[in-house]
């Protein structure tokens, strides 16, 4: 089971970025995926997860502005997201598993930095 992060960079504020988690070793199709991030000084944050079923779930802090997607084709799962805020500058973290905690294994993740 291996995850890799990518698309993070540095954005203007109420920009958009669009980051991808390729997955190899399993289907992302059969298993919940999510995303977390974590900056510096702050708490492991869950975001959003998207179920094998294809529902989906956000955070009250992404709601409204993440999207979570999955392309069965490439196997992998993305987050969109839009009106990007300095507040949302941290590490994001794709897991296959339902609720990501601080403790859950994880891939080298993805930087995003949102300032003017």
């Amino acid at each position: 089971v291996h995850v890799v992060e990518s698309g993070g960079g540095l954005v203007q504020p109420g920009g958009s970025l669009r980051v991808s988690c390729a997955a190899s070793g399993f289907t992302v199709s059969n298993s919940p995926m999510s995303w977390a991030r974590q900056a510096p000084g702050k708490g492991f944050e869950w975001l959003s997860t998207i179920a094998a079923s294809g529902s989906t779930y956000y955070s009250t802090s992404a709601k409204g502005r993440f999207i979570i997607s999955r392309d069965d084709a490439k196997n992998t799962v993305n987050l969109q997201m839009n009106d990007l805020k300095p507040e949302d500058t941290a590490v994001y973290y794709c897991f296959n598993i339902a609720v990501p905690t601080f403790n859950s294994p994880r891939g080298q993740g993805t930087q995003v930095t949102v300032s003017s």
